[in-house]
């Protein structure tokens, strides 16, 4: 049985049909059709302007951010696709609050849609903290589609981890250069 390690939150008979369409080998084609496109947003720079016309658009009254970023060091299981903080410094009597997001910098290959749902999620953490009914909401308002979306992209994960893995086993058996292999003639 597949085991799909992003997708663990979902009902059993959604499995079984992910499960279907990975062993008829549907899943990319799935994927290719529905977002055919990859963005164009691949600098730091060009994110933050990207981030901030999304805050810009919905969330007039939160806070300004400081920074963004993709980062590499992001691990897509373990600190999920994204990191939102609020990092607070006394200066004196004052204190000076800053805002920073960063994004996983396998998002610079994927589809508009699928950065767009992790930036929108992370600006709803300005306004919500929780994962809660009204953080949903709030994603939902900015991103028409966004429990769908969120959906895809957990099929995205998880075929790139398929792909990465027959990579893995079909791969050319290339010693290292430390093991040189001595041969008597």
């Amino acid at each position: 049985m597949q085991h799909l390690k992003y997708l663990g939150a979902y009902p059993s008979n959604l499995l079984d049909q992910v499960r279907a369409m990975i062993r008829d080998d549907r899943l990319g084609v799935y994927l290719e059709k529905k977002y055919p496109q990859r963005h164009a947003v691949q600098t730091d720079k060009a994110l933050y302007q990207y981030t901030n016309d999304l805050r810009l658009q919905f969330l007039r009254g939160a806070p300004m951010i400081d920074k963004v970023l993709y980062d590499a060091k992001l691990d897509v299981l373990h600190n999920a696709l994204g990191h939102h903080r609020a990092i607070s410094r006394v200066h004196g009597n004052k204190i000076t609050a800053r805002k920073e997001i960063r994004i996983a910098s396998l998002f610079k290959d994927t589809p508009r849609e699928f950065l767009e749902m992790i930036v929108v999620h992370e600006l709803a953490h300005l306004k919500e903290s929780e994962h809660n009914k009204a953080f949903y909401r709030l994603c939902e308002h900015m991103q028409p589609g966004y429990a769908q979306i969120e959906f895809d992209l957990r099929l995205y994960l998880t075929h790139r981890d398929m792909l990465r893995e027959r990579e893995k086993t079909h791969a050319p058996n290339v010693p290292d250069a430390d093991s040189h292999a001595t041969q008597s003639t």
